[in-house]
């Protein structure tokens, strides 16, 4: 299978470097990539915003198939234009990604689905706000109804913060805030068939004990070892496939990653937001877990054949994801530093990394490009035997003003349900 990759980051290189995994001697292709991807793929320069261009660039390679990465392409209708040009792709159109691109949509479609979800006011000017912020009371949940690069939502018990943000946005989701440990389940998704992978859990906050602002997400495992039985197949039944049965009776079927990010509250499992592509952090430990080949997955799913392919397999054990950040991330970030160590984990059989943000000086040299740098990925026997294996790696890199959480997936290791 010939594979196109659209995206720069680290869910993009998790996925080409799971594609290139794959058996048969697949050939994989990206754009425009990094320099962690270029290892394992054949990098093209083409603006991922664009449409035409994906899809001239998907029909002069021959490609057999497309996955879209970030949500931004996808909400600008880049899977429309490739589909347009008789390419299957790996991702929703953009009125299925508006899951993803509107807050609001998303609630709307909840709602006649019936999926158990926070209750929420959608506001448009700062009294709405407001009177939105003193019906549920403290803590305020107030999320940015707009794409915000999984930095769009205040969680607060300062008022007039959560009132500033809403101020900021130009359109505003006020929530009832929603008690629990959070829990991100993906599934692949064909339009009609549902296929859900391992949940898993991410850390959005910069600092340790979930202190400090919201990142796109400091570090993930998987699986859960503190999940209640039976959540899967729960979310299954009353979130995931009634979302897509949704979709579907309204004549925009979602093909591609479903992302629940789901709160297991005292008073049950309920949605906190959809995404419609594969989350970052959380891809990472995921695939490196995955025992069957990707690409015939993800080629069912754009071509509506899920329910004839194997359900997805994993190995054994548990994986853990640590990010490291660039200096001043997330208000800022830092480029051009210089980053070592990486070549050391090359040739390690359990521990990997991922590149998110990095670049190439003129001399060549591997440097930072942004705020999340890299991810070291770790297999493990267990979610302990995966975390010391993955910080183990992280000692092993540096770059000035690098930083990283110290207790990812450290409750886990110690079988306590997080907080």
């Amino acid at each position: 299978m010939r594979t196109l990759v659209i995206g720069s980051g680290g869910r993009e290189h998790a996925l080409a470097r799971a594609l290139a995994r794959d058996p048969g001697s697949p050939e994989v292709h990206a754009a425009p990539g990094n320099p962690g991807i270029a290892g394992v793929a054949t990098l093209h320069d083409v603006d991922p915003m664009s449409g035409e261009e994906v899809a001239a660039l998907a029909t002069r390679l021959g490609a057999d198939l497309v996955v879209v990465g970030p949500e931004a392409p996808l909400v600008a209708g880049v899977a429309d234009a490739v589909r347009a040009a008789g390419i299957a792709c790996f991702g929703p159109s953009a009125e299925a990604a508006r899951l993803e691109g509107s807050k609001a949509f998303a609630k709307e479609v909840m709602a006649a689905a019936g999926v158990p979800t926070a209750q929420a006011h959608v506001c448009r000017t700062p009294e709405e706000a407001a009177t939105a912020l003193d019906a549920f009371g403290p803590p305020y949940v107030v999320k940015d109804d707009g794409l915000a690069a999984g930095k769009g939502v205040v969680v607060t018990d300062d008022r007039q913060a959560a009132l500033d943000h809403a101020a900021a946005c130009d359109r505003v989701v006020v929530e009832e805030f929603l008690d629990g440990p959070e829990v991100s389940l993906f599934a692949l998704s064909d339009g009609t068939t549902v296929r859900p992978l391992l949940p898993a859990q991410d850390f959005k906050r910069i600092d340790d004990g979930d202190r400090g602002p919201n990142t796109g997400g400091m570090g993930a495992y998987t699986p859960l070892p503190w999940a209640p039985p039976g959540l899967v197949e729960e979310v299954l039944d009353t979130v995931l496939q009634p979302t897509v049965d949704e979709l579907a009776r309204r004549g925009t079927p979602f093909q591609g990653l479903l992302y629940a990010g789901l709160a297991l509250t005292s008073r049950g499992t309920r949605v906190i937001e959809f995404n419609a592509r594969f989350g970052d952090p959380e891809t990472q430990p995921l695939l490196a877990l995955l025992d069957s080949p990707l690409g015939p997955l993800l080629h069912a799913a754009a071509t509506g054949g899920l329910g004839d392919v194997e359900p997805p397999r994993w190995k054994d054990g548990a994986a853990v994801a640590v990010v490291l950040s660039s200096r001043g991330y997330p208000a800022s970030s830092s480029s051009g530093d210089r980053i070592v160590g990486t070549e050391t984990l090359l040739a390690d059989p359990v521990v990997h990394v991922v590149h998110a943000s990095t670049g190439r000086d003129g001399d060549g040299h591997l440097v930072t490009a942004g705020g999340r740098v890299l991810a070291v990925v770790a297999v493990g026997a267990d979610v302990a035997d995966a975390r010391a294996k993955a910080y183990e790696g992280v000692a092993a890199i540096s770059f000035p003003g690098a930083h990283h959480r110290t207790d990812i997936a450290r409750r886990a290791a110690h079988e306590e349900l997080p907080r």
